[in-house]
């Protein structure tokens, strides 16, 4: 199996503003030359774009090439169950909204610390197993945000788990709330193969700054920058599989382009890759990733994400020079469909979701400062 696949998470949309409005016919184009190139790994969950991911995976997959053809993978997530019998009803609504049969992999979807318990005291670790006895499931496991340490524990307590699925990429690598590599490392003493998420931060590695940019572009003007993050990745011996979440046909042909004869990171290329995390480190004002899993059970329906970006934006900007950028009109487009950054009740349910454990209610008061006038 080549090591690129294709993450149904940030598909095209007819609608901006709505996540389950995904344009099938760009989709449909983006796994033809996805298939064609000799790419079969789809990563889907019950709660990507809008809860739509599932179904337009058997609108643009399932229902157009053969079963053996591809391979899918999608999870069970702690939010969605509250007994036995509810794992088995959203198992069931998976293998219906898909039409797949079965799942090649099928994963507890992000673990940490306070999820496990939930996790632990429904069997779901058995319970997967009890699936793959049956033919329902071809390989277990579970993807994971959390400690080094607490893998470690995980991996020791359910030998049975056949891959681990992280986050990995040269600006989380040395993170100490990532521990993208120490984490790998975990995974690679207990051999098991590592399946790479967020390869590129949600976008941020695909639009660096520009001292990062001149960096890449000197080494090899005809790299994309997404490529590096993507190679770094899939240099390590250890990953069997590293997704994208791809938005458009552009992005297939790209990321398809180098990894369709993958060669791996020199060592002076990791090298560049490191310098290039110091100097976007220095620059992210609030390392979201866009993953939406904030977004899902906020009352007030503000549109986390997106602030995080528009505000990133801006502080890479110089607004003593411009006084005015095209992120403050992108907020209140915004603000017709999603509530203001003001408007956060601070409940809380956002950063018990968080994967990448942000203080999500303290810089949504940073939002508001900038852009509620």
């Amino acid at each position: 199996m080549k090591k690129l696949g294709f993450g149904l998470m940030r598909m095209p949309l007819l609608d901006k503003t709505n996540a389950a409005d995904v344009d099938i016919e760009q989709v449909k184009k983006m796994v033809d030359l996805f298939m064609e190139r000799g790419f079969t790994y789809f990563d889907t969950a019950l709660m990507y774009n809008g809860f739509a991911s599932e179904s337009v995976a058997k609108t643009v997959i399932v229902d157009r090439y053969s079963r053996e053809s591809f391979t899918l993978a999608t999870k069970l997530h702690v939010a969605f169950f509250d007994s036995f019998e509810d794992r088995d009803k959203v198992f069931a609504g998976q293998l219906e909204k898909t039409g797949a049969g079965y799942f090649d992999y099928y994963l507890l979807h992000g673990i940490e610390a306070a999820m496990l318990p939930k996790y632990e005291k429904f069997d779901c670790f058995n319970w997967m197993l009890e699936k793959k006895a049956q033919g329902l499931i071809k390989h277990v496991g579970f993807s994971y945000h959390d400690s080094a340490e607490l893998l470690d524990e995980l991996l020791t307590k359910y030998p049975e788990m056949e891959f681990v699925q992280l986050q990995i990429n040269y600006l989380d690598w040395e993170s100490e709330w990532i521990q993208s590599r120490a984490c790998y490392e975990v995974a690679v003493k207990h051999k098991k193969p590592v399946i790479v998420m967020e390869p590129v931060k949600g976008g941020t590695l695909a639009n660096v700054p520009k001292e990062a940019e001149k960096l890449f572009r000197e080494y090899e003007p005809n790299c994309s920058i997404p490529s590096w993050a993507l190679r770094f990745a899939a240099s390590l011996d250890n990953v069997m599989v590293v997704l994208s979440g791809m938005s458009n046909l552009e992005q297939i042909e790209d990321n398809t382009g180098f990894m369709e004869h993958f060669l791996p990171l020199t060592e002076d290329e990791k090298n560049i890759c490191f310098r290039a995390a110091n100097i976007i480190n220095s620059k992210i004002a609030i390392p979201c990733t866009g993953c939406s899993y904030c977004t899902e059970g906020c009352p007030e329906k503000i549109a986390i994400p997106q602030y995080f970006s528009l505000y990133n934006e801006v502080m890479r900007e110089n607004l003593e020079e411009k006084g005015w950028t095209a992120s403050f009109a992108q907020y209140s487009v915004l603000n017709q469909k999603f509530g203001k950054a003001k408007d956060c009740l601070q409940c809380g349910q956002c950063e018990n979701v968080c994967p990448q454990h942000l203080p999500i209610i303290e810089n949504l008061k940073k939002v508001s400062a900038n852009f509620d006038m």
